[in-house]
């Protein structure tokens, strides 16, 4: 009679221990601690390049309302006459953004308009995070000037 044949250890019971899933714990959150202020600057910039690719985009709608009615919308009429055809505004062709309503910048506010600009046709900027004029990182404003 052999005494020592050894219990077969069922592959269901196999698993980690609680101080091996601990360990993995405390190195997921190192790293997240060292890589997370790295990852939240980047999703700010994101926002930053996203807001610069919406003003390219309002430019170029706005290029070609002028092109088809023969001005730029005023400051009244703002963007909204990108998707709504102004009062008076004959040749209107539109809408000449592709959703039917002005999308508002990254962090949720409205986009500022001016026409006839101090700095051109138009003056077409946001004003970052804060929606205040100035400011820096996520702040600064973003103009197409």
């Amino acid at each position: 009679m052999n005494l020592n044949v050894k219990p077969i250890r069922a592959a269901s019971s196999r698993g980690f221990t609680l101080i091996e899933l601990l360990v993995v714990l405390v190195i997921l959150g190192l790293l997240a601690a060292l890589a997370g202020p790295k990852i939240i600057g980047y999703l700010g910039g994101a926002k930053s390049d996203s807001a610069k690719l919406q003003i390219s985009e309002f430019e170029q709608a706005l290029d070609l309302y002028k092109l088809e009615v023969g001005n730029y919308p005023s400051t009244q009429d703002g963007l909204l006459a990108m998707v709504q055809a102004p009062s008076g505004a004959d040749k209107w062709h539109g809408p000449y953004l592709k959703k039917k309503e002005v999308p508002k910048d990254p962090w949720g506010n409205d986009y500022h308009y001016d026409s006839p600009g101090q700095h051109g046709a138009f003056d077409l900027y946001s004003f970052g995070a804060d929606n205040r004029e100035g400011g820096d990182g996520e702040n600064k404003d973003l103009v197409n000037w």
